[in-house]
């Protein structure tokens, strides 16, 4: 809980320093505009369902490099089965959903199955689906033309608030993942099983933990995630290009799903906190654009946050070995 409020205090903190440093020669204050707020929002609903789809992993002690793949296949696949195949939106976004959750059991079992090291199976996952989408879309851009015109208010929806400020639709997405993401890992038996796969995975199998079917369903539901991520994204921008489309987008999920608290050494993570990592990735980013007029710190800062982040839990996992009785 005092991870939270620390975390919830540093966003309010440099939401404060962007509203000061933000103002144009005419005094208005550019950060607080509601065209900026809502589309800081909706990146952060955007974001936040990726970095909760990392956090699954992440809490069993594994790692997924994928992800940014993964929302690359997403992004690909929805055009091509709502424009090309002619599928209703019904049918085409549960498909490619599918798809995604396939991927996830595929790199699931070869983790469990053939022993892989989760860092190997993901870094050749995320070469080998953005590669095979490159190949399926002979690198061409796939957009929606006219087809996903109901669809896209998932991803450019607002909810009218009054005052000319509306709640981005992926926002609320975000919470209803968050919502039952919570309700999976502490009102569950398979949920805090999860977690105590993370923290010891020996003594959870002797104590009876099906510790192979629960990492299986870990990089499934991250792979859905993500591909929920993914569809969001191309929702938003209409057209998705294989090449670039989702590049680095698992060291924004990764960051976020650190920073909010989630160890990498596994056992740990809260929604909430996940929630307010993934929202201070996007507020320093947005700060960034804001007062520099350029991203080109993004990534130095994306890097940073891992750094400290990975630091943070090494330190802590030192100190909790050296108290007597820990």
């Amino acid at each position: 809980m005092k991870k939270i409020l620390g975390l919830a205090v540093l966003v309010f903190a440099i939401a404060a320093v962007a509203t000061v440093l933000s103002r144009d020669e005419s005094g208005n204050f550019t950060f607080l505009s509601a065209y900026n707020l809502e589309n800081l929002l909706a990146r952060v609903g955007r974001f936040g369902v990726l970095s909760i789809a990392a956090a699954f992993v992440i809490v069993t002690g594994g790692i997924d490099l994928s992800i940014g793949s993964v929302v690359c296949v997403a992004g690909c696949l929805l055009p091509w089965t709502l424009r090309d195949l002619g599928l209703p939106a019904v049918v085409g976004l549960p498909l490619v959903l599918a798809i995604t959750a396939l991927i996830g059991l595929f790199q699931g079992l070869c983790v469990v199955r053939l022993r892989l090291q989760p860092f190997v199976v993901t870094l050749c996952g995320l070469l080998l689906y953005r590669g095979v989408m490159r190949a399926f879309t002979d690198d061409q851009r796939m957009g929606f033309g006219d087809t996903a015109a109901g669809l896209r208010w998932l991803a450019t929806g607002r909810v009218p608030l009054g005052t000319g400020f509306g709640l981005p639709v992926p926002l609320l997405v975000l919470a209803v993942v968050g919502a039952l993401t919570a309700l999976f890992w502490h009102r569950t038996v398979a949920g805090r099983h999860l977690f105590a796969l993370g923290h010891n995975a020996e003594a959870a199998r002797l104590a009876g933990v099906p510790t192979g079917r629960l990492t299986v369903l870990a990089y499934v539901l991250c792979a859905l995630l993500a591909g929920l991520g993914g569809c969001l994204f191309v929702l938003d921008v209409n057209s998705a290009q294989a090449a670039s489309f989702g590049n680095f987008y698992e060291l924004y999920a990764i960051a976020g799903a650190v920073l909010g608290g989630t160890a990498l050494r596994g056992g740990e993570g809260q929604v909430l906190g996940i929630v307010l990592g993934a929202s201070l990735m996007q507020l320093l980013s947005n700060t960034i654009n804001l007062v520099g007029n350029s991203n080109q710190l993004e990534f130095a800062v994306v890097g940073a946050v891992i750094l400290v982040g990975a630091a943070i839990d090494e330190l802590l996992r030192r100190y909790l070995r050296a108290r007597p009785g820990s």
